[in-house]
């Protein structure tokens, strides 16, 4: 499995963006596709994840009410909808599958979010 991940940017504080995941290959494979995140000097932390088959979402703490994970199955795709930015949600931003293992087996690239204060 392949995933590409795009639409991260600069956003000011309360602003929205949009980020999209595109999966190739086995997709077929995939039992759930999350997204994480990695700010300067911390680790990488999960933000949200979706079972693919059924769309039933999961999401950190700290992102619950802001952030709304969807996928598009039909067309390989996984979506992260990001409101109400702050500056702490700062980092870069990957999307991962895990193909049922449990494991995150599968990375994105990842995409740049900045949200300036």
């Amino acid at each position: 499995v392949q995933l590409q991940a795009s639409g991260g940017g600069l956003v000011q504080a309360g602003g929205s963006l949009r980020l999209s995941c595109a999966a190739s290959g086995r997709t077929a494979s995939i039992y759930s596709a999350g997204w994480f995140r990695q700010a300067p000097g911390k680790a990488r932390e999960i933000v949200a994840a979706i079972v693919w088959s059924s769309g039933s979402p999961y999401y950190y703490d700290a992102v619950k009410g802001r952030f709304t994970i969807s996928r598009d199955a039909a067309e390989n795709m996984v979506y992260l909808q990001m409101n109400s930015l702050k500056p702490e949600d700062t980092a870069i931003y990957y999307c991962a599958a895990d193909p049922g293992s449990s494991l995150w087996e599968y990375w994105g690239q990842g995409t740049q979010v900045t949200v300036s204060s």
